[in-house]
C-alpha cells in the first residue's frame, strides 16, 4: 500500500522522497505502518547548498525520532496525532546555529581543517580540543598550544603522505582522517563492514519483565517521566537527549569534570539537567551506578569498549537496571579495523568520500565540506529513534536492548537517499523565522526552534539549558 500523502512536495533524485527514506526506517524496527498516515513532510531538497540530500537526511530523521514519540503516545492511551516536518526548518535546526549574549561562537580551533600533504592528496586535522590539537602537533615538530599557525602545520605536512600522516595520528589515539574518493572508500575493509550492517541495530541484550508506560491525560508529552541518561558530548548524542527532552523525558546530561566541552553544549542541554560526575573516581561510579537503577534510557558516546571497563558497558547496564534501554554511538561501527578509531562529523565526512564528491560537483580540486554536519545531526535524530523504538519493544515485550548508531553508517545511508542536481546552486537560507529567545544559565540563547510538530502534544523544552554541575546528582520528583 503506498502511504504518500498528497500534499508531500517536491522529489528527491531517482523519484525518491523522504517519506520513501521514513517508511524503510520505520519498518526496519517494525514499528506499526498504521502511523505512517499520520505524517507530514512538506519540502524538496535542494534547501541547502549542497550535491547530497541533506535536507531529506536531516527531515526523514527527525520525522522518524518524533513519529516514534507520538507511537510511545499512543502505546500510553493517547490517540494517533499527526506530526508534520517541514525540510527547509529541519536542515535549520542540522545547522547547530545559535547566539548566547548577542554572540555567534566559533566553535573551529584555527588549526582545525583540511592541508595537502607531500604526496598531493589531504588530510583533515580535528583539533578542536587543545589536547588533539597539541598531539597533532607534536606529531608534526610544530609548536604547541595557541602559538601554532596554518602555515607552520602546512610546512611540516608536505614530509607526509596523508595515509601515513593519518595512521601515525590513529596509532597514537588522536582525531586525523585522510581524503578518500568514494571509489577508494568502497574498497576499504571499514567501509565493507558497515555496508555489511543495518543503519541503527536494536539487539536484545538481557532478560527482563516488560514495564508497560503508565498513562497521562491530556496535555502530557509523550515521554514523560522517561528517565534518560545523557553521556555524550560533542553534537550527535547531545542532539538525541536534546529531541527526548522536547518530547517530554527527563534528560540527564553526565560531565565529567575532567573532559572539555564544545560551546555547542549550549544550544545541546536545552531541556536538560546537568550534573557532574567523574567516572574515574568512586564517588563518581556510585553516583551514576545510584541513577541508572531507575533510568529507562542510558544514551553514550565513549569508543567502544571504554565504558565497559568502567563497569557501565550494556551488559553491565542490563545487569544493574535490568530493562533499560542503552544507545551506543560511535564512529564508525563496532565491527571493521576502524571500530575503536576516534572521528567526529567533519572527519568521517572526508574519510567517506563526500568531501571529495562535493568537490568535484563544485568543479574544485580543493576538498569541499556539506553545509553542516548532517552526519552528527542525523544520527542523533536516529538514536532517539531507535531509543524509543527499544522503549516500546520493552513495554510490550520485556527484555534489555541495545541500539547502536554510527556516523559512518549515517554516511553510507545518506548517500542511498542520492545526488541533487545543481543543489550547489541553492543559496544558504537566512535564519529569520526559524529562531527563538530564552534564557538560559550562560545568559539569553536565541536558538532555532524544534522543526516536528504534534498535533496534540507540542515539542518543547521546560527546562533551560544551563552549565554542567548545575543541578544535583539526583532524579527529580514530580
Amino acid at each position: 500500500m503506498d502511504l504518500r500523502p498528497s500534499f508531500l512536495k517536491g522529489r528527491a533524485p531517482g523519484g525518491k522522497t523522504s517519506l520513501d527514506a521514513l517508511q524503510k526506517l520505520w519498518r526496519s524496527v517494525d514499528l506499526p505502518g498504521e502511523s505512517l498516515s499520520h505524517i507530514v513532510l512538506t519540502g524538496a531538497d535542494p534547501v541547502l547548498p549542497s550535491s547530497f540530500a541533506v535536507g531529506a537526511a536531516a527531515q526523514a530523521s527527525m520525522a522518524a525520532a518524533a513519529l516514534a514519540a507520538a507511537e510511545i503516545w499512543h502505546l500510553r492511551g493517547g490517540t494517533r496525532q499527526q506530526v508534520s516536518v517541514d525540510m527547509l526548518h529541519a536542515a535549520q535546526e542540522c545547522r547547530s546555529y545559535f547566539k548566547i549574549n548577542g554572540v555567534t561562537p566559533n566553535p573551529w580551533d584555527p588549526i582545525t581543517g583540511l592541508y595537502r600533504c607531500g604526496d598531493g592528496s589531504w588530510v583533515r586535522i580535528h583539533a578542536n580540543f587543545a589536547h588533539h590539537r597539541d598531539g597533532a602537533l607534536a606529531l608534526l615538530g610544530c609548536p604547541p598550544g595557541d602559538g601554532a599557525t596554518r602555515a607552520a602545520v602546512e610546512r611540516a605536512l608536505e614530509r607526509w603522505t596523508a595515509l601515513d600522516f593519518e595512521q601515525v595520528a590513529a596509532d597514537a589515539g588522536l582525531a586525523v582522517s585522510a581524503m578518500r574518493s568514494f571509489d577508494e572508500w568502497d574498497r576499504h575493509p571499514q567501509c565493507q563492514a558497515v555496508a555489511a550492517q543495518p543503519l541503527l541495530t536494536i539487539e536484545r541484550i538481557g532478560e527482563a519483565d516488560p514495564r508497560p508506560l503508565p498513562k497521562y491525560g491530556h496535555g502530557a508529552r509523550p515521554l514523560r517521566d522517561i528517565r534518560v541518561l545523557d553521556l555524550t558530548r560533542i553534537i550527535a548524542g547531545p542532539v538525541c537527549g536534546r529531541a527526548l527532552a522536547a518530547y517530554g523525558a527527563d534528560v540527564m546530561l553526565v560531565n565529567s569534570p575532567q573532559l572539555p566541552n564544545i560551546d555547542n553544549i549550549i544550544d545541546t542541554s536545552r531541556g536538560k539537567l546537568s550534573v557532574l560526575a567523574d567516572l574515574d573516581t568512586a564517588d563518581g561510579r556510585i553516583a551514576l551506578g545510584n541513577l541508572l537503577r531507575s533510568a529507562h534510557v542510558f544514551v553514550q558516546g565513549y569508543r567502544p569498549g571504554d565504558l565497559a571497563a568502567l563497569g557501565f558497558g550494556p551488559q553491565d547496564a542490563a545487569r544493574i537496571r535490568p530493562g533499560i534501554v542503552y544507545v551506543s554511538l560511535s564512529a564508525y561501527g563496532n565491527t571493521g579495523p576502524w571500530a575503536n578509531r576516534r572521528g567526529f562529523d567533519s572527519l568521517v565526512q572526508t574519510a567517506t568520500g563526500f568531501n571529495h564528491a562535493e568537490a568535484q560537483a563544485a568543479g574544485q580540486e580543493a576538498p569541499k565540506p556539506m553545509p553542516m554536519q548532517i552526519l552528527d545531526h542525523a544520527s542523533g535524530y536516529l538514536m532517539a529513534f531507535g531509543a524509543q523504538a527499544a522503549l516500546a519493544r520493552q513495554a510490550t515485550e520485556g527484555g534489555s536492548w541495545h541500539v547502536r548508531v554510527s556516523l559512518a553508517q549515517t554516511a553510507h545511508w545518506l548517500r542511498s537517499l542520492g545526488r541533487v542536481e545543481g543543489g550547489l546552486g541553492c543559496p544558504m537560507p537566512a535564519m529569520d523565522g526559524f529562531l527563538e529567545t530564552e534564557p538560559s544559565g550562560f545568559g539569553e540563547l536565541v536558538a532555532v526552534r524544534h522543526a516536528a510538530h504534534f498535533s496534540e502534544t507540542p515539542a518543547r523544552w521546560t527546562r533551560p539549558s544551563s552549565p554542567p554541575g548545575t543541578h544535583p546528582t539526583v532524579w527529580p520528583f514530580h
